[in-house]
């Protein structure tokens, strides 16, 4: 990695106490994007509708038997 040079010059007191501030900085980060539904929503709705489908399926097939007795 190469060295960066800076325009600034290091310089440290040769006698006395080195002091150093710590002022917290705020880093800002990308957005965590949160789903609108839970997958476990997702697998409850699609449950539902399979189910509600099964029904309309047998509801059209005694549907179709019930005209053929007659």
């Amino acid at each position: 990695m190469p060295e960066v040079k800076s325009v600034f010059r290091e310089v440290l007191p040769k006698q006395g106490q080195l002091a150093v501030e710590d002022v917290p900085v705020l880093v800002l980060c990308k957005p965590k994007l949160l789903p609108l539904k839970s997958v476990t929503l997702e697998k409850l709705e699609k449950m539902q509708q399979e189910a509600q489908e099964l029904i309309r399926r047998q509801d059209a097939a005694d549907g179709e038997h019930r005209e053929r007795a007659q």
